[in-house]
This record gives C-alpha cells, structure tokens and sequence, in this order.
C-alpha cells in the first residue's frame, strides 16, 4: 500500500519505491514468481478470479503474475499513466495497439521504426485493417485521411532513424476532431524527456528493449494509457500469448529504478557530440533536435525536457563514405538496436529500413549516407576522440 506522501514524489523516485513488491523476509527487491498458476482455497475465490481479472496471481499467461503486474505498476508511474501492459517485445506492444483500437484503419504519421511501417504496409491489410502511411510534411493531409473514418494515429516522436519532432498536441486535436486515437511510440525520448499524454495522446508505446531495459540484455515492451483504453490490449495480449517471462519482468523492474540517471548521462554526452559533429568538415548534417539548426527544435525544446542519446549522421559523400566511417569505429558497436550502455552505430539503409526501395528511402529523408548513432554511457571524451578518428580516415 502506499502511503499518503507518494502522490507529492518525484517520478525518480516513485519508481523506486513506489510500485515495487514488498517481500515478507525484508529483501530490497521484489521476489520472482515462475510459477504459470495460481491456486485458490475454494472454487468461488477462483471464479471470482477469473470472472473479475483483478487477482494478482492467476495465471502468468493472462498477465496475472505478481511480477508483471509489479513491474506493471513501474511503468505507470514513469507516464503518469492510469495502467501499463507489459509485452513481449515493442513489436508486440505495437501490434495489440493496432488490433486492439485500431481495426476501422491506422495512419501512420512520419518515418516509423522498420517493422511499424512492415506492420502497416504487409500484415494490417492482410486482416482486412486499411492503413495509410504520411509522410512528417504531409500534416495537411492528416484530416483527409481522419475523414474517411481512420481510427488511429499512429507516430514517434523523434522518429526513426530520421529524428524528425511532431508536434503531439496538434496531432492529438487532429485526431480527436475526427473521434480518433493518438498512439505515440516514446522510445527515443523516453519518458523521462518526454510524456506524450501530457500533450493529448491516448495511448504511449515503447520498446523496452531499449533505454527502458538499458543493459541490451531483455527484450520487451509496454503500452500506456487509461484503464478503459487499455482493457482491449489486454485481450489481444491474452489470445497472443504475448506477456513477458516473469524473469524478464524482474530484469526490467531493476532496470527502470536507474533509468533517470543513465538517461540524464545519455542527453549530455549526445548534446556535446551532436555540436562536434555538425562542426566536422566530413560531415554534412546532424540530426538532433537539441541543436538549434534542427527544423523540430523548437517544438523540442516545448514538449520535452531532455532530447535523448540517438543521433542521426549524414556523412560527406554516399555509401561508401558512410560504410568506412562505421567500420573505423572503434568504440562503437555495428549493431542494430538502440539505448544500452554501450554505443552503437547502425546504417538504416542496410539494417531497419532495408525492405525500402532507394526511392522511397530517399522520399522519407533515410539518405544512403546516413548513419545512426546511439550514443552509451562511456566516457564522452573517449566517444569524441573515436568518432573523429573514424571521421579523420574519410
């Protein structure tokens, strides 16, 4: 139970001590239940499990795990959300969003993570869900296709692998004019630099396997939003089998209680590597909507707090160039994936947005030469030295 100061804490703080389970012997964290059922002394008391799905243990399937709904609680107090649905990954997040709310037809609204735009353009249509994909300048737009009864807005803010900042509290009036959802993917900002709901969003989305699980060694993810707005996932997630493993859970639990502090450390050092970049002859632009030359800083510096550790990189010339500048760095790892420790680099051309034709990479702004930095906790100035010796080689 809470006590009556929790409401007045920090978030900081409140995801340390505000959700956690309590265990009978005294240990600082929560125990890890692995069992899939739950036992009742009498057959009402199960009934009335299964009837009112509020038990905290059931069955581990529904998402009725003491750790999950634990960890559940976690990631409410990190949105100021009313309930969060744990997933098995941020695809999966994504997917019961989009069955869930989404069946009279989802638009999405800027560049999307790979397998977002895969969901929409392949598998939504094959079950008879009409999508339309927009393009981040094609705001005007937005009304036309609300009008033909599209029930969901779909974004990220800053988007992949792009950066690009939508303004939440347009996109939202927009789609409420038209009795729609906004759904945003917070996964770059994170909800320490940004809290989409606070600007009109109904539902928040993150993969967990990144910054909010931080150490590149869990896969999962969440949705967001108010008790009734989330009921429907919870359904989908049930029939899918998409809840996460209890030990996993765990893991993300221990994550999120120094998700403030790695995010604090991931902001400044990718602000002062975004200014030495934009500097370097051998780069063309920088993507990061910290920098003042960005065309989203000023809806940036409004709607978040911070503006995250992801930067995007065009270098000076085309393919080649930017394949020997991934390959001379040292310290980054050529990995796909994004917010652990560790930086990595990843061209988007050759990994997340492969399935796009060079046209229609070119049309959404992912130039061939662009490269995508996430940048770890390591010391900044070891980061620095390695991106200018990697830049120094072109």
């Amino acid at each position: 139970m809470r006590d009556s100061n929790a409401t007045r804490r920090s978030r900081a703080t409140r995801v340390i001590h505000g959700a956690d389970l309590r265990d009978p012997h005294g240990a600082a964290h929560g125990p890890i239940y692995t069992a899939t059922t739950f036992a009742f002394e009498r057959t009402a008391q199960l009934a009335a499990a299964v009837g009112s799905g509020e038990a905290r243990g059931l069955y581990t399937r529904y998402g009725q795990n003491p750790t999950l709904l634990a960890v559940e609680e976690q990631l409410a107090e990190l949105e100021d959300a009313e309930e969060a649905v744990v997933f098995s990954s941020g695809m999966a997040a994504i997917t019961a969003a989009c069955l869930g709310v989404g069946r009279a037809g989802v638009a999405g609204f800027g560049n999307l993570y790979g397998g977002t735009q895969e969901l929409l353009e392949r598998q939504l249509p094959q079950l008879g869900i009409p999508t339309r994909l927009l393009g981040s300048d094609a705001v005007a737009e937005l009304p036309d296709v609300l009008a033909e009864g599209f029930g969901l807005v779909l974004t990220e803010t800053p988007s992949n692998p792009d950066l690009a900042v939508h303004d939440l509290e347009h996109l939202a009036g927009t789609a409420h004019r038209f009795g729609a959802l906004l759904a945003v993917d917070n996964t770059f900002a994170t909800p320490v630099n940004q809290q989409p709901m606070k600007w009109g969003a109904d539902i928040v989305l993150h993969s967990a396997t990144k910054y909010l699980g931080g150490h590149s060694d869990l896969t999962a993810g969440v949705a967001l939003g108010t008790a009734q707005g989330m009921a429907p996932l919870r359904g989908w997630r049930k029939q899918f089998g998409q809840a996460p493993a209890p030990e996993t859970a765990a893991l993300l639990s221990r994550s999120l209680k120094t998700l403030f502090i790695r995010v604090e450390r991931h902001n400044a050092s990718a602000a002062q590597l975004a200014e030495v970049l934009e500097a370097h002859p051998h780069v063309a632009r920088v993507h990061y909507p910290g920098l003042p030359s960005s065309p989203g800083h000023s809806v940036a510096t409004r709607q978040m707090t911070g503006f995250g550790g992801m930067l995007g990189v065009e270098i000076d010339g085309g393919v080649d160039e930017a394949t020997r500048f991934v390959d001379a760095l040292e310290l980054f790892l050529n990995a796909p994936s994004l917010g652990g420790v560790e930086s990595l680099v990843t061209q988007p051309a050759v990994t997340s947005h492969t399935d796009l034709s060079p046209a229609e990479r070119e049309r959404r702004g992912i130039r061939e030469q662009l490269v995508r930095l996430s940048i770890g906790l390591e010391d900044v100035d070891d980061l620095r030295a390695d991106l200018k010796q990697a830049l120094d080689k072109l």
